[in-house]
């Protein structure tokens, strides 16, 4: 496993590798200030050390908002496959806590990291860059640096065949539940959905979910008004159970009145009155061989067979939400 190089820690101070020398040897003429942010910066960096066989998770898609990301299904299935992945080759994993978290990444010692659903401009990937360190994204990047990949579904296709499967059903005014998140995901399927749209000549409407409201009452605008949508299709984890509650609360019989399909690795879906049809991003798998990916690049995989690109397919499970006079068993595939 490749050690922490001079050049790395002199890019993480922002010296020269002389600079680097001379602090470090207590030699050449230059500040206190600065001979001390070279010697912490190498300490931080483990330089002289042998590299940590510890790896690190970085959920980033909300910048600096506080969130709990541990608590969703999404990411706690893939937070559990990566730690399986991670002790499979030896390696520990940490994920640190979303919110503010530059100056956190700046020092934790890790060989390398998982960054999910990591926004354009992302701080803390700039952080990680400029310490050097391989990383592999869980959800596409904007681009790609030396020593990085990416793995991820293909969202644009998953998002044609919900739509299709909608439509195929009789829906025609299909609304999409998607934002505030700028990552490639909600990027991706709402191109998709307005590219989609505008093929068949219909007007888009895309409603941002409001996480803070578990009730779903910013909904019932949407499903209580006159051009009500007969069809949802929510990209992230408690958009069915929200839309559920509005219709009930707007006097709608799903999927009577109203077809709905969510993204979700929530196993709750399977049982709610009706049970919700389901998009998995399977993330158990997205993040396996994102974590395969991290440790081959941290160990300078011979050949350099490393993929930088990985797409691993999504699940598509109708169920009786979306299968309007249908008498498919819930949970099975279309």
């Amino acid at each position: 496993m490749p050690r922490v190089t001079r050049a790395e820690v002199a890019r993480a101070a922002e010296v020269s590798t002389a600079t680097v020398s001379n602090a470090l040897n207590g030699t050449g003429r230059m500040a206190e200030a600065t001979r001390a942010r070279v010697r912490a910066t190498a300490v931080a960096l483990g330089y002289g050390e042998p590299p940590p066989r510890t790896l690190g998770l970085a959920v980033t898609t909300y910048g600096t908002l506080s969130w709990d990301f541990a608590g969703i299904p999404f990411y706690a299935r893939a937070i559990s496959a990566a730690t399986a992945a991670a002790h499979r080759r030896g390696y520990a994993l940490i994920a640190l806590p979303a919110g503010p978290a530059e100056a956190l990444w700046r020092t934790v010692p890790v060989a390398g990291v998982v960054v999910l659903d990591s926004p354009a401009d992302d701080p803390v990937v700039r952080v990680l860059r400029e310490r050097g360190l391989p990383l592999v994204f869980d959800g596409r990047p904007d681009r790609l640096g030396a020593r990085e990949a990416w793995v991820d579904n293909d969202h644009r296709a998953t998002t044609r065949e919900v739509l299709d499967h909608l439509a195929a059903r009789g829906a025609r005014r299909i609304a999409l539940v998607a934002g505030p998140g700028e990552e490639h995901y909600t990027r991706g399927c709402r191109a998709a959905y307005e590219e989609w749209c505008a093929a068949r000549g219909t007007s888009p409407r895309v409603v941002p979910l409001d996480f803070g409201d578990t009730a779903g009452r910013t909904l019932d605008a949407l499903l209580g008004g006159g051009d009500a949508p007969d069809a949802v299709y929510g990209l992230y984890d408690p958009c069915g159970h929200r839309v559920l509650a509005s219709a009930a609360r707007c006097g709608l019989r799903v999927p009577g009145d109203l077809l709905v399909v969510c993204a979700s690795e929530d196993p709750a879906y399977a049982t709610t009155a009706p049970p919700v049809s389901t998009v998995s991003l399977a993330p158990h798998r997205t993040a396996r061989a994102a974590v395969t990916a991290l440790v081959d690049l941290v160990e300078g995989a011979s050949g350099g067979k490393v993929p930088q690109e990985q797409t691993i397919p999504a699940r598509f499970m109708p169920r009786e939400s979306s299968l309007r006079g249908a008498t498919t068993p819930s949970g099975a595939a279309g």
